[in-house]
């Protein structure tokens, strides 16, 4: 046992000794990134599928379990290979030509958004939904920044949400399938299910029955 153990922390040693090693710290930076790509997927994704399934799903409880963890797994594994696919392309990148290139990011996320991202399923689209949404408040501070547009006199904010309440509401009410499907089933929910009641019990304590009365 004792040597065993002896063993592990010689290991540790060289290891932590490798991981101070700047020549290596592209390449352990990469591997790092895969790693916190993984933990992070599974961080954000395991909380929401488990919240969403459990809401709007039908099935056994085996059913919905394992909808949680496919769910789960698919957005750590992409957001894993897509953290290695980026960060490997700009270490490739500036070992080559010896500096970093501001268009070399965006070039080697489209790189990695093309080859992991590029399958048009559920999982994929929430998070380029959730994404374009931030890219298109993120553009639109910048414009203002360089100057593109004028700074606005008073907070814009209150007109935008104006917009996207009554646009996705109108997108629900006449254009239903041009959602995706969990935004159906929350507007479902929320502005449907509530026109429909029989008593007390599928007013106020549950949204629909689930008896013969």
């Amino acid at each position: 046992m004792a040597g065993g153990a002896d063993a592990l922390r010689v290991l540790l040693r060289a290891a932590n000794a490798l991981l101070q090693q700047r020549r290596y710290h592209a390449a352990l930076a990469v591997i790092k990134g895969f790693r916190n790509g993984a933990v992070y997927g599974a961080k954000i994704r395991a909380p929401h599928a488990l919240v969403m399934t459990f809401l709007f799903k039908s099935g056994s409880l085996r059913e919905k379990l394992k909808s949680i963890a496919q769910a789960t797994f698919a957005h750590s594994r992409n957001l894993a290979y897509f953290v290695f696919t980026y960060k490997g392309l700009l270490a490739a990148q500036s070992r080559l030509q010896g500096k970093k290139i501001p268009f070399n990011s965006f070039l080697a996320a489209c790189i990695g958004g093309w080859l992991v991202f590029g399958d048009n399923n559920p999982i994929n689209s929430q998070i380029i939904m959730y994404l374009l949404s931030r890219i298109l408040f993120g553009l639109s501070r910048l414009a203002v920044e360089k100057g593109y547009i004028p700074q606005p006199k008073q907070d814009p904010f209150p007109l935008v949400a104006a917009l996207v309440w009554g646009t996705v509401l109108w997108l629900f009410e006449y254009h239903r399938e041009t959602l995706q499907p969990s935004l159906q089933s929350s507007m479902t929910y929320l502005y449907e299910d509530s026109e429909v009641w029989h008593d007390l019990s599928d007013f106020l304590i549950y949204n629909k029955r689930t008896d013969s009365k």
